[in-house]
């Protein structure tokens, strides 16, 4: 019996000549990510060794990855002193895969890890955050997991006890129209299946409209398919992998491609032909709550937010900028650009692209997380409403539960700036 992606990973990764959904292994870890949240895992490393007479040794410090990314820099004494114990291991343990508060070199995990070339086909990712699933997008099989757990993979460098996951196989079609994308194509998926549809399974995206996908946008449906409840999503590597990694990574090893066998099982299969499809909205308070623009357009809006890891790459920017350009953000509308990270930032100065953001009243701000999650800046204010390219809108998002949230993609929120109203960009923007 044939193998999905997934399974052939774990099974590479454990030693065995082949697994299926359901079996428990026990797989070597390729890489390791935690943020600021490091800090815990710190604690809960030590913890280990606590009653023992055994020095603390991390298994391999080069599958080790930390990123300052939530709250950069730092809001409070508390986040800069859990900062400084992190600096401090990481000296301690030399872990090189640490990127501090740099307008060179930081930026958001979920980008830093793909745009280093940390991430490759076939390797088990693991990270202390959620949308770890993005690098699914580069044939990984990359998942979420908490300190605890994360401490026992410094200390062995294996994940105990992963039950293989089921996968749902999706497969895509169709060209997408003018200002539909990525970020619709995943909304789309997520209300269909619902927000727990793909509970403790795989997302395994195939289909034409993939395969001409950049990397950009697989890792915005690999990132949001958490949403959806999902262990990870993936897109098989192919072609557009390793142009990214060889062209825009600067990976020169080996790249070994990891494909689903033409018999493999699979518990599901979606198609979904975008075409037709329209930009699509997350509504207050769910991910899975999505309507069609034409549902909700002229909605007042008082903040607009573009950027986090899931739509704050150069494309992304992009787009923003076109439909900006030459014009104003409405009176009385706040607009936030947050790049994912200090490269994509040069970049977009380079091309002047940061400048017809903030002529055209944007504000731009430095690579991170804090706007998407309301812990450092952006905030909402009582009864506010927001528009944003982040990837969650549960109440209390964005810092305010009496706040709603609706979720879109970059030319949905570019166009709304522009008249402080949900709009949609394929209509045209007057």
């Amino acid at each position: 019996m044939g193998m999905t992606v997934v399974e052939k990973i774990l099974a590479r990764a454990s030693g065995l000549k082949s697994v299926k959904a359901g079996d428990v292994v026990e797989p070597k870890v390729d890489l390791a990510m935690s943020h600021e949240n490091g800090a815990l895992v710190i604690n809960q490393f030590l913890e280990i060794y606590k009653d023992t007479s055994v020095t603390p040794k991390i298994w391999d410090p080069s599958k080790i990855a930390i990123i300052f990314d939530h709250r950069v820099p730092a809001e409070s004494s508390k986040t800069a002193t859990n900062q400084k114990k992190i600096r401090e291991f990481v000296a301690a343990n030399r872990i090189g895969k640490f990127h501090d508060i740099r307008g060179d070199l930081g930026g958001i995990c979920h980008q830093i890890l793909p745009e280093n070339g940390y991430v490759r086909p076939g390797a088990v990712v693991v990270g202390t955050d959620s949308h770890t699933t993005s690098h699914g997008a580069l044939g990984a099989f990359a998942f979420g997991i908490g300190a605890t757990e994360m401490a026992s993979v410094w200390a062995l460098g294996t994940v105990l006890n992963v039950e293989v996951p089921q996968t749902i196989k999706v497969v895509v079609t169709g060209t997408f129209p003018k200002f539909v994308g990525p970020k619709d194509l995943i909304l789309h998926l997520i209300g269909r299946l619902s927000a727990q549809g793909a509970n403790f399974k795989v997302i395994e995206f195939h289909g034409p409209t993939i395969r001409k996908m950049s990397t950009s946008g697989r890792l915005v449906i690999c990132n949001m398919s958490v949403e959806a409840g999902a262990t990870s999503g993936i897109v098989p590597a192919d072609d557009e992998t390793v142009r990214y990694l060889r062209e825009e990574a600067g990976v020169t090893g080996k790249i070994a491609l990891v494909a689903p066998d033409p018999d493999a099982t699979y518990d599901q299969i979606v198609e979904i032909d975008v075409s037709k499809l329209a930009p699509q909205i997350a509504c207050p308070h769910t991910v899975d709550n999505v309507k069609p623009i034409k549902d909700v357009k002229g909605t007042k809006v008082n903040q607009i937010v573009i950027g986090s890891c899931t739509n704050g790459r150069l494309d992304d920017l992009v787009v923003a900028a076109k439909i900006l350009k030459g014009r104003k953000v409405a009176a009385g509308t706040r607009m936030l650009v947050f790049p994912a990270s200090g490269r994509i930032y040069n970049q977009a100065l380079a091309k002047g692209i940061i400048g017809d953001l903030m002529k055209a009243g944007a504000v731009v701000m430095n690579p991170g997380c804090g706007p998407c999650l309301g812990v450092h800046e952006g905030a909402l204010g009582d009864g506010e409403v927001a528009l944003s390219t982040t990837n969650r809108n549960f109440k209390g998002r964005m810092g305010n539960p009496t706040a709603g949230v609706y979720l879109c993609s970059p030319a949905v929120a570019a166009a709304s700036a522009l008249k402080g109203v949900i709009t949609d960009p394929t209509k045209g923007v007057k």
